[in-house]
């Protein structure tokens, strides 16, 4: 298959199982090329007690002794479906940066509501930064996630009563990742998410955008303004907020990407199309060199 065409299959293949759920052929396109990455994939460690407690992590091949930084990566599909295995491509992205990459599995909607899967994302990332703490660079230790996983990655970021309630302690966090996250999605019209979110009085918890601080962790926002999704206002707003009260911020909005681009720009076939992977890369570095290290929340 040609490289355009299969690019496109990639990037095809990744909105349409963001909009159904189902196990799509260009799934493999993706993440084929990655199972050749220069990195060790542990699969399906458990962090908790529910079988959807598992997590993979991709180590890179590193010189002995190397302490790497950890991100946890949450995958998107509304809260309600999607799957670690299907996002191999983003380990060996992150790796291929000298990244540790821990993807967590979480429980779904309607198996369970809010708090349940930021509960599961507390859990895990509490497990990630004791991983961290025990192998590598507890230091340079980043969020990051896709669509629903962005918003898990912002909101456990910046309230800590996810991690109170699983009994963990809050990691200091050094950097925050969110592509195409939904922070400030009020007013709820669909009813599975009135359901997920309720009742009403409960709708502002869900909000990243009402727990900025200036003390927040510093983030990247990625966007696509063609995103029929995930409205680009999100990021647009959540960036705003964010810098209102004196956190630092990166906001990136891409004209031409929609909503599965930009997590299909970090597979191999299609990272031509959009400078994701490099403008990761450049965050956690400017945060390693600009930031001292993290005070826990």
């Amino acid at each position: 298959m040609p490289v355009d065409r299969l690019r496109r299959a990639v990037l095809l293949g990744l909105g349409a199982m963001g909009a159904t759920g189902c196990d799509r052929i260009e799934f493999l396109a993706a993440n084929l090329p990655a199972t050749f990455g220069a990195y060790t994939r542990h699969a399906d460690i458990a962090y908790g007690e529910d079988p959807h407690h598992r997590l993979d992590v991709y180590v890179p091949q590193v010189a002995p002794g190397v302490r790497c930084p950890v991100v946890v990566f949450w995958h998107g599909g509304r809260w309600s479906y999607g799957d670690k295995d299907q996002y191999r491509f983003v380990g060996d992205a992150l790796a291929g940066l000298g990244l540790v990459a821990v993807l967590p599995n979480y429980r779904h909607y309607p198996a369970v509501k809010m708090p349940g899967f930021m509960q599961d994302a507390a859990r895990a990332a509490a497990w990630a930064y004791r991983f961290a703490r025990d192998h590598h660079d507890p230091q340079r230790f980043f969020l990051m996630g896709h669509s629903a996983g962005a918003h898990l990655a912002a909101l456990v970021a910046l309230d800590a009563r996810y991690y109170a309630e699983v009994g963990a302690i809050a990691p200091p966090v050094r950097g925050v990742i969110g592509l195409s996250g939904p922070y400030d999605f009020l007013p709820l019209l669909e009813d599975d998410l009135r359901d997920m979110f309720g009742p009403p009085e409960l709708y502002p918890l869900s909000q990243p955008i009402n727990f900025v601080r200036r003390d927040a962790p510093p983030m990247l926002l990625i966007h696509g303004d063609a995103d029929e999704r995930v409205r680009p206002k999100n990021s647009r707003n959540f960036a705003a907020a964010l810098q209102r009260c004196g956190a630092e911020v990166r906001l990136h909005m891409y004209p031409l990407l929609d909503h599965a681009d930009t997590v299909a720009a970090l597979s191999r076939p299609a990272r031509g199309r959009a400078p994701i992977l490099a403008e990761i890369a450049g965050f956690v570095d400017h945060v390693d060199r600009e930031r001292q290290p993290a005070a826990a929340v």
